[in-house]
């Protein structure tokens, strides 16, 4: 069992508090690891180290400098894949497959973020003949990255990478939960020369040291990724210091089925949708809105597919590993007995699979006869958990669709061209997915509007979110 440090100002070091939060696994339960409880004081060191680092050697550094460490980045997390894999499927239960493709992702961030380092620039603006007038494109500073627990390393190269391209330096404080990427990421950054205090990472709880670093006056930006009660605290505390924020927050997004879809597709494309990563992820699919015409055929398909998906431990390479943590365990199974009291039908799932004694494991489960004013067709469940609804029409459907106080992702199913772009520019949604769930990439821009938060992430869009723009006007003699 390994007993893991701080990384700030390049160095491991214990924390002040000298306590430890235990790390499990959650296809066995086991205690695996032990991490640092980082506190207020802990994260003061960690933004003076970063500030240390931007006023210092990491603003000196040229920006094809900055893009070739960055490029270096992610040939060494490619080099590293196997292993980080390994790591984040023992730290958070995912399947080693998807760790994976995870890892690979991050890697890719660091790539197209490296592209990009030096080519930010400003724009010249025409004011006449007597001026000469032009804007630059300047990091922020000291970034604040508090990073959710469901795609971890994964969410630290969306954040991380464009940061550090765009010239800010950043303190990282990770979920509780899973950990431990975030602190392996560290040595890389040894490894390649990156200048001390450009990479700093304090674990401990959300309330301590999420909460510091959110409030501490000498950061000059926030990137939440989590819940929408704690993306509501930290924009009270940025407020309290003005400081920008950019919040990826929850999500009930829907799968919107016509009846001249191809439904074999759409069937797969919705138990893709609500099972990848045990329905752990902010713009799962976790409402089925089927066309009335065609809702038995449909739900079938979708039972059948719901049906074949493996669960286990994911070192085992299943479809679906446990979910986090015994608290969110309990959280999703109360779900599911909140829908069955409101008078849904469980149609396959809903409880622990047979054959799994321990871990904290969910079976693939639908809800049929679903209404919209339900908890379980308003709240985020964040699990494996699906709400079927009817709808009669275009009209109708777009009103479920809209239904809730989320907006961040939809997936609209059909042939008919006319009707897709029309519901794309309706829907109340950052991204919209057309035949394809999770369609995109690294290269799209992500994010939500209402209660799934505002700023955007991957993409040249969240380069808003790590630079400012200063316009310089001279006078000519």
């Amino acid at each position: 069992m390994n007993d893991y440090q701080l990384f700030i100002g390049g160095e491991w070091r214990d924390s002040h508090s000298a306590e430890r939060i235990p790390v499990i696994d959650p296809a066995t339960e086991a205690t695996i690891a032990t991490i640092p409880r980082g506190n207020a004081a802990d994260i003061d060191d960690a933004v003076v180290a970063a500030r240390a680092a931007f006023e210092g050697p990491w603003r000196r550094m040229k920006p094809k400098e900055r893009a070739r460490l960055l490029y270096d980045m992610a040939r060494a997390i490619e080099r590293e894949a196997d292993a980080f894999a390994e790591l984040e499927t023992r730290d958070s239960g995912k399947p080693l497959q998807l760790s994976l493709k995870e890892t690979l992702g991050t890697a890719r961030y660091f790539e197209y973020y490296a592209g990009i380092a030096d080519k930010l620039h400003g724009e010249q603006i025409p004011l006449g003949p007597d001026y000469v007038d032009f804007t630059i494109r300047e990091p922020l500073g000291v970034s604040a990255q508090i990073v959710p627990w469901n795609m971890p390393l994964n969410m630290i190269g969306r954040g991380v990478a464009p940061a550090l391209a765009a010239g800010n330096t950043v303190v990282v404080k990770p979920a509780e939960q899973t950990s431990l990427t975030a602190l392996k990421l560290s040595d890389l950054f040894i490894e390649l020369g990156f200048p001390p205090g450009v990479y700093n990472v304090v674990t401990g709880y959300g309330g301590e040291a999420g909460a510091a670093l959110a409030s501490h006056p000498d950061i000059d930006g926030i990137t939440f990724t989590g819940s929408v009660a704690t993306g509501r605290r930290i924009m009270q505390a940025a407020a309290e210091h003005i400081k920008p924020v950019v919040l990826e927050l929850g999500g009930k997004s829907p799968h919107i089925i016509f009846a001249d879809a191809d439904l074999d597709l759409a069937a797969a494309e919705v138990v893709k949708g609500i099972y990848s990563n045990a329905g752990q992820i902010c713009s799962a699919g976790s409402r089925l809105l089927v066309e009335e015409r065609i809702r038995e055929p449909l739900l079938e398909r979708v039972i059948a597919r719901s049906r074949q998906v493996r669960v286990g431990p994911g070192m085992a390479r299943p479809d679906m590993g446990p979910l986090v943590s015994a608290e969110h365990y309990e959280r999703v199974n109360g779900y599911i007995e909140i829908g069955r009291r409101e008078g849904a039908r469980v149609l396959t799932g809903g409880g622990r699979p047979a054959d799994l004694e321990r871990g904290y494991f969910v079976a693939p489960t639908i809800f049929d006869e679903v209404t919209g004013d339900m908890r379980i067709a308003q709240e985020e469940i964040f699990g494996p958990v699906l709400a079927a609804l009817t709808f009669r029409d275009e009209e109708e459907a777009l009103a479920i669709a809209n239904g809730t106080p989320y907006g961040l992702v939809a997936g609209i199913f059909t042939n008919d061209i006319n009707r897709a772009l029309r519901l794309a520019g309706a829907i109340r949604a950052g991204q919209i997915y057309i035949n394809e769930y999770y369609a995109g990439g690294e290269e799209t821009p992500f994010g939500g509007t209402g209660q799934s938060g505002f700023g955007r992430e991957k993409g040249l869009a969240t380069l808003q979110g790590y630079t400012q723009i200063k316009n310089i006007a001279i006078r000519l003699q």
